[in-house]
Formats: structure tokens, sequence, C-alpha cells
């Protein structure tokens, strides 16, 4: 399986940034798709997730202004991410929440910068 996050960046404090993970496999069997981040000096963090079915979890440090959704035609899974804080500067990264056969590896994420 092969993981391409983009639509990273740099924006302000307040601003809004829409991520994508393109997935090399159909996600339509997939449980549960994820997004991680990681910031410097710090573990990743599971921080959104979306089930077949829809039901989606968040981190409190995000919830309310972030939203996972996952598009089955096109094998992408995005993160919408509004009132951005200087706190959510970190690579984003997608994945199966539970792993499986091939998802034992990780894309390269996407770089958010969170800054004045």
């Amino acid at each position: 399986v092969q993981l391409v996050e983009s639509g990273g960046g740099l924006v302000q404090p307040g601003g809004s940034l829409k991520l994508s993970c393109a997935v090399s496999v159909s996600i339509y069997s997939v449980y549960a798709m994820a997004w991680y981040r990681q910031a410097p000096g710090k573990e990743r963090e599971l921080i959104a997730s979306i089930t077949s079915g829809g039901s989606t979890n968040y981190a409190d440090s995000v919830k309310g202004r972030f939203t996972i959704s996952r598009d089955y035609a096109k094998n992408t899974v995005y993160l919408q991410m509004n009132s951005l804080k200087p706190e959510d500067t970190a690579r984003y990264y997608c994945n199966s929440q539970f792993g499986g056969p091939g998802w034992d590896s990780w894309g390269q994420g996407t770089q958010v910068t969170v800054s004045p």
C-alpha cells in the first residue's frame, strides 16, 4: 500500500488547509482510516478517524476544528482543518487506523506550519 499525503503548507493562525491522502488500493473495505500528526520531538499522535460506516472520532485538541472525510471513488481521505493554531504545526500522515496486511508503512507526510 502506498500513501501520498498532500495539501500542507504555511498558514497564519486562524487560517484553513485541506489535506489529501491518496491511497494506492481501495479503501472501501478498510474498517477505519485515520490522520496522524507528529510535531518535532514528539510522538506521532492519532488526531482523526473515520470508519467504513462514516463514524468519525477526533482528538480533543482538534475537535470542532478539523473534519475527516473520504472519497471511495478516488481512494482518498481528506482532512479539512479550520481555525488553525501554532500548536497544529506538525507533519501530517494518514494510514489505516488498525493496520493490516500491507498497511505497515507510512507515506512521507505533508508539513503544516502555522505561524504569523
